[in-house]
């Protein structure tokens, strides 16, 4: 477990607090936001990331070509930097976690 919070830590990656959350741990980098499995005081699967807003996510949806941040009453179109960050973070997170 040392070794996994050395790795996120070393990544830049937090983990944000939420006791209210039971079933999952939060984990947040540059406005990006992911929610891992809890399994007792384990890491278990990766769900998808996305751009943190308010007090939610707003996962990357595909329409054709173009990219969007959507969440209930927020959409936001994806710029190609906030595209290729959010994938550097998902990559970064599985690296760090497994």
């Amino acid at each position: 477990m040392i070794e996994i919070l050395e790795r996120l830590v070393a990544a830049g990656i937090e983990l944000v607090p939420a006791p209210e959350v039971s079933t999952h741990f939060i984990f947040a980098r540059d406005g990006f936001v992911a929610l891992v499995e809890r399994r007792g005081d384990a890491f278990g699967g990766i769900g998808s990331a996305g751009l943190l807003v308010g007090q939610g996510l707003a996962p990357l949806v595909r329409r054709g070509d173009r990219a969007f941040f959507v969440a209930r009453g927020f959409e936001h179109e994806a710029t190609a930097e906030q595209v290729d960050k959010l994938k550097q973070f998902s990559a970064d997170l599985k690296q760090a976690l497994r």
